[in-house]
């Protein structure tokens, strides 16, 4: 006896200061299908009306396509520490705009994330691109910060399992790609 698996509206975020990527996928069982993606820009302002525009921006794509859960990607630290609390702080405005809305939200890291979307942590982000193109049936590549997006949506989508829950759920992977 198998028990049927209802669909998930997951929603991805890649959080940026200047450029915060979203895609919105949904999942049933193994199968994924592309729904929405893009970008909040947000080049203009100080810091507090930067954050504003992200969570009432990312508010406004949950209002309209109703996600029932949110993946985003965890800040790693990098050489600059001053850039590292400004994207912390992006991200937490994306998270409230989650939070405000009642979602749940999971956590991945980038390496996670490319792990399971490419195969391996160090992937490029051109490879992070045509495998959200390949996997989601695109006719064309997204733009960076949305195939991020979409790259962890993917990634929760599959349980962060990477290629090898892919085997489990019906494509063929051949040395590390998706046949």
């Amino acid at each position: 006896m198998t028990a049927r698996r209802s669909a998930r509206r997951i929603l991805g975020i890649d959080p940026g200061l200047r450029v915060t990527g979203f895609g919105l996928i949904v999942a049933t069982g193994g199968k994924l299908q592309y729904i929405a993606s893009g970008c909040v820009r947000n080049t203009v302002g100080e810091l507090p009306e930067r954050l504003k525009v992200i969570i009432r921006d990312l508010g406004s794509v949950i209002i309209e396509h109703g996600p029932t859960e949110v993946a985003i990607e965890k800040v790693f630290v990098n050489i600059n520490p001053h850039s590292t609390l400004l994207l912390g702080q992006a991200r937490g405005a994306a998270i409230s705009a989650a939070v405000l809305a009642d979602l749940p939200v999971a956590e991945y890291t980038a390496l996670q994330i490319k792990q399971a979307v490419v195969g391996h942590g160090k992937a490029a982000k051109g490879q992070v691109q045509e495998m959200v193109k390949r996997l989601l049936a695109l006719p064309a590549a997204p733009s960076a910060d949305a195939a991020d997006a979409l790259a962890c949506a993917i990634c929760h989508a599959h349980g962060g399992e990477g290629l090898h829950g892919l085997r489990r759920k019906g494509y063929r992977v051949r040395r590390g790609r998706i046949l």
